[in-house]
This record gives C-alpha cells, structure tokens and sequence, in this order.
C-alpha cells in the first residue's frame, strides 16, 4: 500500500468529492480503482479490507481508511490544511461539519424520485441562502481576512468554496448576495492547482445524471 493513496469508490461525487478537492488544493496525485458492479463492492468485503462494509475507502500510508470524515481529517492533518492549534482546528471543524449537513443533502438529491427531488432541491436552496452563506459571510466579515480560520487556507475554505459551486449548480446567482464569499470563491478558484482541478478533463467529477444514477443503484443495491 505505498505510493500514491488509492481510492476505492464509484464514478461520480458522492462522498468521495470533497476529498478530491482537499487532494487537488493541496497538490497531491492520487489514483482511482472505481467499481464498476456489485461484484466489485462484494469482492472488497470478501477481502475483508472494508471495517464497515462499505465505501468510499482509500490505501494510504499503510492503512486503509473508511469513513469520509476520518479521511478528510487526515489528509488535512498530513497536508497542513487544519489550522496551528486546537482552537483553530476546533473551528475548522465547526464550519466544516455544518458545510458537511448540507452537503449530504447535495449528494443524495439526484437519486431522490421526481417530486422528492424538487423540493430537496428547494430546500438546499433556502438552507444555503438563508442559514448557511449567511453564517460564513458572517465570519469573514468579523475578522477581515482572506480565509476562515487564521488567515491562511484550511479544509473549511476548500470545502465552502465546493459547496459555493455546487450550488451554483442549482442557482447561478446563489452568492449574489454576498460580497466576501465572493471573493473567496474568486481568491481559491485562482489557485494554481485549484484552477487545473476547475478545467474540464481533470479528476473533477461532472453532475451526477440518470446514467450515474442507475449505475450506483446497480452497484450499491438500493
């Protein structure tokens, strides 16, 4: 299990996205062994490699990490993106755990029936414009800084800026209404390795369609 991590999940975001922004903001190549069947998914509980029976799962430094947050954390801790101290990382973990509550809504609306869907859809909606953008607007205004936690990039800005633009996604004009996330979203998307991550071809996963959708039904069953 040397080299570069290893990632075992399906093609599409889901809950192994934000780790492939945490990954691309940080300059770090990995590789990818997606599932393909449920026979894939079954062989790795077979082998035993799965401590939950399930995935995303990824090869790394000798381990084979489940659970999306223990891995965030990791590569966080590993890459130098969760703060100086115990006090910035407890607020990195706040904004990143409330960004964590919206963003299980974003994975899973796609594979909602009709109906369901659109009110999911209005509901992230009204959440990120309402509760959530507004409390981080709130944060960089309070301090004047460039990032969320002492001036200097953390998990919590990689994980805002790809929600900013997943919702985006949704409504196109979702942060009109706030200046500084803005700019936040401007300074991260200018990063060198942020902007390569942002162009078309890279590891960035596409929307999730009803091909993706029928896929992961077929794999995971449900």
């Amino acid at each position: 299990m040397a080299g570069k991590p290893l990632f075992h999940y399906d093609e599409a975001r889901g809950r192994m996205e934000s780790v492939r922004w945490l990954l691309a903001a940080a300059g770090v190549e990995y590789e990818e062994k997606f599932l393909q069947t449920n026979e894939d998914l079954e062989k790795l509980r077979s082998d035993g490699v799965l401590m939950f029976q399930q995935v995303p799962m990824v090869e790394v430094d000798g381990m084979r990490l489940v659970q999306t947050r223990a891995i965030l954390n990791y590569f966080s801790s590993k890459y130098n993106l969760y703060g100086k101290d115990m006090k910035e990382r407890a607020l990195i973990d706040m904004y990143s755990e409330g960004l964590a509550d919206l963003n299980e809504l974003f994975i899973v609306y796609p594979y909602d029936p009709p109906g369901v869907k659109e009110a999911k859809i209005a509901q992230m909606k009204e959440k990120a414009k309402n509760r959530y953008f507004p409390a981080f607007e709130k944060v960089l205004k309070s301090h004047g800084q460039d990032f969320l936690v002492g001036n200097k990039l953390s998990k919590a800005d990689i994980h805002l800026v790809e929600m900013i633009y997943n919702m985006e996604e949704l409504d196109a004009n979702i942060i009109a209404n706030f200046p500084l996330l803005q700019a936040l979203k401007t300074r991260i998307s200018d990063m060198p390795n942020i902007k390569k991550f942002l162009q078309p071809g890279s590891r960035r996963q596409p929307p999730v369609d009803e091909k993706t959708v029928l896929k992961a039904r077929k794999i995971f069953k449900f």
